[in-house]
């Protein structure tokens, strides 16, 4: 069985990639996630794999599109429990009936190692397909998708970490791949190459990935994928004029992406993977000087965050006393009712003389505490 896994910075054309290859034989795991306004054409993309990666990064508390560079390292540490490798194993295992299967999910990078190692272990061929999409775009695609209503400094704040998380991510996407280049292939591709020639875009994908797509990619003969893409589905095209971005950020960015666009031809050209290391190493550097210069931002709101988390810990324990206080009261006097008791009892035994009057006394004693 051929597993295309298809990965790239969400709102750079996965979506639409992947419903390509629907449409072209190759078999989408169900359920899918369901089409929503974000995303009317459909996602194509299998509800357990997006759950399966989202709910380890919740758990990781990684985010989607993190910028962190230490971020792969702590899903690693959540990968080394071997509780990822079971539970894909176990779903993976369940699909080996169809030939060639499509799964899309921009969060795939993450969980790379477990994607090689649960294929392999089953005999799956794995192979690497991304797309791209200027990082412009994709900031201001992912603006207009989830942004509109957004405080102008928050969008701004979001639009500069955006860039950042791509950068990041398409590093990370890029070199989770690399393995795969060697043994069973890899390939990227252009998403406004996909909606402007979609034949002759996925021709040279069938080519690099050693594919059979049901369609002869050299006719012009009608076919369900043209009713599917259409130019009209690149709605963000903006540039970096019209973004408010950092230079030093923008040049890596747009470098970046220039790299990128060689691998289309070539992906495996070394001089362009070692360049791609370099950039990933002076991101790193990059990232942790600007931890560095906003430290006292980041500790005051640590501070803050934990400062709420006292008042609001001292508010639920007042609450806790107050509602105990009646409780409290209540015991008070039961104990206050059993020492009187006792008093009695003890005046009853020295009355009455003898243990045998005992009865008589605590049936009259019962009765009058229930009347």
């Amino acid at each position: 069985m051929t597993l295309v896994l298809v990965s790239g910075s969400g709102r750079s054309g996965t979506s639409s990639l992947s419903g390509s290859l629907a449409r072209l034989g190759m078999h989408v795991p169900e359920p899918q996630v369901p089409p929503s306004p974000t995303n009317p054409r459909g996602f194509y993309e299998p509800q357990w794999v997006l759950s399966f990666h989202k709910g380890h990064l919740r758990e990781a508390m990684v985010f989607n599109i993190d910028s962190r560079p230490e971020a792969p390292g702590i899903v690693a540490d959540l990968v080394a429990s071997g509780e990822p490798h079971a539970q894909l194993r176990e779903w993976l295992a369940t699909q080996l009936d169809h030939p060639m299967i499509v799964v899309k999910d921009p969060h795939a990078f993450w969980f790379a190692e477990v994607w090689r190692d649960v294929c392999a272990e089953l005999g799956v061929t794995l192979k690497w397909l991304t797309a791209l999409r200027h990082p412009a775009e994709v900031v201001g695609s992912r603006d207009i998708a989830y942004r509109q209503g957004t405080p102008d400094d928050v969008r701004h704040a979001k639009e500069i970490s955006n860039v950042a998380g791509w950068v990041h991510a398409t590093l990370l996407t890029e070199k989770a791949g690399r393995a795969a280049a060697a043994r069973d292939g890899r390939s990227f591709i252009r998403y406004h190459d996909l909606l402007d020639d979609w034949r002759s875009a996925l021709r040279t994908v069938e080519q690099q990935l050693r594919l059979t797509l049901e369609a002869d990619l050299t006719s012009a003969e009608a076919h369900p994928v043209d009713d599917f893409i259409t130019p009209s589905m690149r709605k963000s095209q903006l540039t970096w004029a019209d973004l408010s971005t950092p230079e030093w950020l923008r040049d890596m960015a747009q470098e970046v992406w220039e790299l990128l666009d060689r691998l289309v031809d070539e992906p495996a050209d070394e001089a362009t993977l070692a360049r791609l290391d370099e950039i990933h190493v002076d991101y790193d550097a990059r990232y942790a000087e600007a931890a560095a210069v906003t430290f006292d931002l980041t500790e005051a709101a640590r501070r803050a965050r934990g400062r709420a988390v006292r008042t609001e810990m001292r508010e639920r324990l007042a609450a806790v006393r107050a509602d105990l206080r009646p409780a409290r009261a209540e015991l008070r006097q039961a104990r206050a009712d059993l020492r009187q008791a006792r008093t009695e009892l003890l005046y009853a035994r020295g009355r009455e003389g003898s243990p045998l009057a005992l009865p008589g006394w605590i049936g009259r004693k019962v009765r009058s505490l229930l009347h």
